[in-house]
């Protein structure tokens, strides 16, 4: 479970997507932007697996076929294992700061 505590007139919830609501409870959707993954030497946006799997490839990532809810890649100079849903659709920003971590200067997420 992640998101933010919130506190307000003696009332504790939890806001799972703090960017989509404000602190006093209304939605703020317009002020919401999508994250995007992007190559960085090519400044070309992550707009599908092949995409993302021809980019890993040149960097010496293998891709595993052992869940088949999952794409998982794995470096074998690493211990790095990145895991990713089936549907691309599905990729979060927690999923492409997985993929920024392990593969520095690479690759980044910006606000689109």
């Amino acid at each position: 479970m992640s998101g933010v505590w919130v506190f307000k007139n003696g009332v504790v919830r939890l806001v799972e997507n703090p960017g989509a609501e404000s602190l006093d409870g209304s939605r703020q959707g317009s002020s919401m932007r999508r994250k995007v993954l992007v190559h960085s030497p090519s400044n070309e946006v992550i707009t599908s697996y092949a995409v993302l799997e021809r980019k890993l490839y040149s960097l010496g990532w293998e891709r595993y076929y052992d869940d088949p809810d999952l794409l998982q890649f794995h470096k074998r100079s690493t211990v790095h294992l990145i895991s990713l849903p089936k549907d691309f659709n599905k990729l979060r920003s927690m999923h492409m700061y997985d993929i920024v971590v392990k593969n520095r200067n690479m690759f980044e997420v910006r606000d689109m």
